[in-house]
């Protein structure tokens, strides 16, 4: 459990992933105390009425000095494209990622095939 997040559902894949459900900006904090470099969305913005905005989120991770990507997958036509954003996040990041999307289960594919 991280301090800070007790109202999310967060899932360690392995030493340098997390996956989780929805974020708000204000867990971000949480999230560069505990270690982590990046976090990194996986579900497209303004995907469902009343999701936090990605921009309140990237700019907390900038205060909090940790790196944000946008990695979208919403269907079969963008999960090639985010396949490859996410492997990429694994080879270009340093240190451990905080991806997140509706309950983390597309983030844990996404994990899966990018280390197939």
């Amino acid at each position: 459990m991280i301090t800070g997040l007790e109202d999310i559902d967060v899932k360690a894949l392995d030493d340098r992933v997390a996956v989780a459900g929805q974020i708000r900006a204000d867990h971000v904090p949480a999230i560069a105390a505990a270690g982590f470099a990046c976090v990194m969305m996986n579900r497209p913005a303004q995907e469902e009425y009343g999701q936090p905005d990605w921009g309140e989120i990237v700019a907390a991770c900038e205060a909090a000095g940790i790196e944000a990507r946008y990695v979208p997958m919403s269907d079969r036509a963008s999960a090639m494209q985010a396949l490859e954003g996410f492997r990429a996040a694994l080879a270009e990041v340093d240190g451990p990622i905080f991806a997140f999307c509706r309950s983390g289960a597309r983030c844990e594919i996404l994990y899966r095939a990018a280390l197939g």
